[in-house]
């Protein structure tokens, strides 16, 4: 290594290690990230990444320009790294960041592929970053997916050349999948792999599917850089963020090295950050047993976490836990702190029972809305509870805020379609415009290619058909048409699984439902492992709008007792927040503020109301990871939720939801 690139090293560590010191914070030992084989910072959320990598990618631009070099970035696609792309282009308009002298070298692209393709890294980068900022189109290098094979070799060869002239990467952004690969290096590949043509694994595939609108149009090849090319940057960013990237993300910080995981190849690495959000760092020892490495303050919430695990873990109830269990799992400060086992035990039994809420303990008379982010949401997370809702007598409005069109086959199109034409044949509707429609969709239909945006008439089909379903799931659980509203908020409206940003006009329309309907609760998705993002932005859509209308509105478990003496005359009382998940995962029973139990009459109520969802039965366009229907995962999560308190010794349920007071 020549003495610049020591340099360059030192500085990346050091950066490293400010940035790992400032926010792993005062309260986080070392001794807590003893096993912690890459240095890992956990910041709140998705947002609190994107400005800080940004500022740390900004800081390596300024440095080199000013010294009179180019910055060299090697960048990342997906939805993972997005977020820090529009801080970029943000510092770019409000602060001058020049991208003038950036040469950046793309991890990887499909193969084959056009890079006008919707689906293209190419056309991905210049949508979101690349057209928004100063950047020399000459400097952009991507991966070409449209060379031919008997030359791919070559350009491969002349690629990894390519970024040895431009003096090497200084900063490599990167994402991590499921099966921890970085890049495209799938499972399998090796330490000194390089930029290289390969074939994709299932599971990466399958992640795909969404974007491609089914898993059998995603391409069976990519062209990706190596792990060794990778390992060359002088400086390595990975980021992972979400509940569902939680496993990996310990796997690949805590684990050993493994040729399956190509991530973990990352702790030989001599100046890398992994930059993860609270979802995805859950699983890491720090967070989820931090007493098996370090003295640790005994609040109630971890008092909590530590005798559900010990319960769960020795198999016993709570109330059966002995000094001994306690003892064995590095747990005897928690004995002492209360004076015996017998005391934590009761403690921890009764705060969990406190949890369960049933029909009595529910709202009653007041006005509610259930923010929906896609039109089967509400019945799919929160369906045991909207039945108890309404039976209660309280004023409810399910708020439904995309359209969720893109989710529906086209064969549910022609079939509605077909519908329509046979009743005009028959004389049972008039108008000569419904053939004209008619035939306007079937032409579309028939020339469609996987991907293409769908026409106005199509999409609104879609949309319709989503309405009519959600009025009747509604229907199902004892609600009405007149209590739903369909939002159809701006951002999902491309027509594409990439939605845009949120912006001012979704904010209005969901403030303005809020300003005419006073609710006094708000139940909102919190279930942010959403592959498509929806969720995640639907909620920043509501936070946003509720900022502006109760700036001083308190949030926790005490918010809807307490009132800040700062704010004497508020307009009207801050409504509680309730978050849901369900769809994808279900609270922990720890997390939950209140858990809500059903009969089995009660989730077969809930499950016909999923079925009410035609559109999304039997075949769904995103299954994600799990093959299983959503019906199917609802059933097993609640019952799963249910069995976890008969696991810990306390009432036994057929089945329960869980919900967070944020």
């Amino acid at each position: 290594m020549t003495s610049g690139l020591r340099h360059d090293a030192a500085d990346a560590r050091k950066a490293r290690d400010t940035a790992t010191a400032v926010h792993r914070g005062p309260s986080v030992s070392g001794a807590l990230t003893a096993l912690e084989r890459i240095p890992t910072v956990v910041l709140d959320d998705h947002l609190d990444i994107a400005r800080h990598v940004a500022q740390r990618i900004a800081s390596v631009i300024r440095a080199r320009n000013a010294e009179g070099r180019d910055a060299v970035l090697g960048l990342a696609t997906g939805s993972t790294p997005i977020g820090v792309y529009r801080e970029l282009i943000r510092m770019h308009r409000d602060e001058g960041l020049s991208f003038q002298r950036v040469v950046s070298f793309n991890l990887d692209e499909y193969y084959p592929m056009a890079p006008d393709n919707i689906h293209s890294y190419h056309r991905f980068m210049w949508e979101n970053l690349f057209s928004h900022v100063d950047a020399d189109r000459a400097r952009v290098h991507i991966p070409d997916g449209t060379v031919a094979r008997a030359d791919l070799e070559a350009w491969c060869k002349g690629y990894e050349q390519a970024i040895r002239d431009a003096g090497g990467i200084d900063v490599q952004i990167l994402g991590i999948g499921k099966t921890g690969h970085i890049g495209f290096n799938e499972p399998g590949s090796g330490e000194q792999s390089r930029t290289r043509p390969v074939h994709l694994d299932a599971v990466t595939r399958r992640d795909a599917a969404a974007d491609f609108f089914g898993e059998e149009f995603v391409p069976r090849e990519a062209v990706t850089m190596g792990v060794a090319t990778i390992f060359e940057a002088r400086e390595i960013i990975i980021i992972a963020t979400g509940e569902h990237k939680a496993r990996v993300v310990n796997r690949a910080v805590e684990g050993p090295i493994d040729i399956e995981v190509a991530a973990t190849f990352l702790q030989r690495h001599r100046a890398t950050t992994f930059y993860v959000d609270a979802a995805a760092g859950s699983e890491l020892t720090r967070t989820a047993t931090p007493w098996l490495l370090d003295e640790v303050e005994w609040t109630p919430m971890l008092t909590l976490e530590a005798v559900t695990w010990l319960s769960r873990k020795v198999g016993k109830a709570i109330l059966k836990l002995t000094q001994h269990d306690y003892a064995e799992h590095k747990l005897s400060s928690l004995v002492a702190r209360h004076g015996s086992p017998g005391a934590v035990n009761g403690l921890v039994f009764n705060e969990l029972g406190a949890k369960i809420r049933g029909k009595s303990k529910l709202p009653q008379g007041k006005r509610i809305v259930c923010f929906s982010p896609h039109p089967d949401d509400d019945v799919i997370s929160m369906g045991g509870i909207l039945r108890k809702l309404t039976e209660n007598g309280n004023d409810i409005i399910v708020a439904y805020m995309t359209s969720g069109n893109i989710a529906v086959f086209d064969y549910d199109v022609r079939r509605h379609v077909d519908f329509l034409m046979r009743m005009h044949r028959d004389h049972r509707i008039g108008g000569a415009e419904v053939d004209t429609e008619a035939q306007k969709v079937h032409d579309f239909l028939a020339a469609k290619k996987p991907g293409d945006v769908d026409i106005p008439e199509v999409a609104d089909i879609k949309r319709v058909i989503r309405e009519a379903e959600a009025i009747s799931g509604l229907e199902t659980v004892g609600l009405s048409a007149a209590n739903g509203r369909f939002l159809n908020l701006p951002f999902y409206q491309t027509g594409e699984v990439k939605k845009d940003p949120i912006g001012p006009a979704d904010v209005a329309i969901v403030r303005a439902l809020l300003e005419e309907t006073k609710p006094e609760m708000i139940f909102v998705a919190g279930d942010l492992s959403d592959p498509h993002g929806t969720h995640r932005m639907c909620k920043e859509a509501i936070d946003e709008a509720i900022a502006e209308l109760w700036p001083n509105r308190l949030r926790g478990p005490q918010a809807h007792r307490m009132h800040r003496a700062s704010d004497p005359q508020p307009k009207a009382e801050a409504p509680e927040v309730w978050l849901y998940r369900g769809a994808w995962q279900e609270w922990p029973v720890t997390e939950a503020t209140w858990l809500v139990p059903m009969s089995q009459e009660e989730l077969r109520l809930k499950i016909q109301a999923i079925f009410k969802h035609q559109s999304q039965k039997d075949s769904m366009p995103f299954p994600g990871q799990d093959d299983r229907e959503f019906w199917q995962r609802v059933e097993q999560r609640n019952k799963d939720t249910a069995g976890i308190l008969d696991e810990l010794g306390l009432a036994e349920y057929f089945a329960m939801e869980a919900y967070v007071v944020d």
